[in-house]
């Protein structure tokens, strides 16, 4: 991606999330835990799910590519946060942020899409058992996570466009941990009202109705199987209970950010590590403790190549 702009603002200044010394080794311990626990632990999701041929449902499919994305997303933010708690004065150049702020958007996309059609494809599985291996064969599935994908990438090019077309000359001070979009957008040198109103459009809008149509079709699916067995029922409501901590925990911060004016407040920073660090690393092993059938097949793949 080839990046013009004819700003005098050639690099930012990250002011970080703290200037405490004591908060920053707090957070340092704990996203070096989450790194080297949970991140191998995502990985083993996505090695457990291709190496099983019993675990070739579209449900599984989609988990080892929420797995692959989660994983993606956190290395897009933390490994340069880490590095930054030992630098005096955190330096970031101009082109660094917007890839940065390109890749966030790109793979948050995608994850969002892809929680949409996890939720079409419990629909169909619930509601429509009788049509769900027509609807939802192998070649739906890639071109539903084809269209994931570029979905994620237009939404993320219309952010970068807008604010290419800004002008930077200082001062070149973002008040946060990591390039984002309101924090860099009110360093223009310009009024940024319009853009402004687009980006609430293009990220707070369509994640707030991406929202709402999760918990709207997931309360469909929970009246359905109120006919069901007890065993059935048990298993829908169980499925549908992990999507939806899933769903809050996604989009919850991302609807806190992104649906109101850039003003800046004093939780912003909070919910942004929660958001870009924490919950990405935690949603598949979420989904993985409450799934019967990923546990066991992982249980043997640890006793195969592990115990013995």
């Amino acid at each position: 991606m080839e990046i013009k702009n004819s700003s005098v603002v050639t690099e930012f200044i990250l002011l970080g999330l703290t200037q405490s010394q004591e908060a920053q080794l707090l957070v340092f311990a704990l996203i070096s835990v989450f790194y080297l626990i949970i991140l191998p632990g995502n990985f083993l999701i996505i090695f457990t799910i291709r190496s099983d041929s019993g675990l070739t449902a579209p449900l599984y499919f989609f988990l080892g590519n929420l797995a692959f994305l989660d994983a993606s997303y956190s290395f897009i933010v933390a490994p340069r946060m880490l590095v930054d708690f030992f630098c005096e004065k955190k330096v970031i150049s101009y082109k660094a942020c917007i890839t940065q702020l390109f890749f966030l958007h790109f793979l948050g996309a995608g994850e969002m899409f892809l929680l949409v059609v996890m939720a079409v494809d419990r629909y169909i599985a619930i509601c429509r058992p009788l049509y769900y291996s027509t609807l939802m064969n192998p070649r739906v599935c890639y071109a539903l996570l084809l269209a994931l994908w570029l979905g994620g990438f237009a939404h993320s090019i219309v952010q970068v466009a807008l604010i290419l077309n800004l002008p930077f000359c200082g001062p070149n001070q973002l008040d946060n941990f990591f390039c984002d979009v309101p924090q860099v957008v009110k360093l223009a040198c310009t009024d940024t009202f319009a853009v402004e109103l687009l980006m609430v459009s293009n990220s707070g809008l369509l994640t707030l109705l991406c929202f709402l149509g999760l918990l709207a079709s997931y309360a469909v699916i929970l009246y359905h199987v109120k006919g069901h067995s007890s065993e059935g029922k048990s298993k829908a409501i169980s499925t549908c209970t992990t999507h939806i901590i899933i769903v809050f925990l996604m989009f919850g911060p991302a609807i806190f950010i992104y649906t109101r004016p850039f003003q800046a407040l004093q939780a912003d920073k909070v919910v942004s590590l929660f958001h870009t660090v924490i919950f990405p690393l935690m949603n598949p092993v979420i989904y993985t403790l409450r799934n019967q059938e990923v546990k066991t097949s992982m249980r043997k793949l640890l006793s195969q190549y592990v115990i013995c």
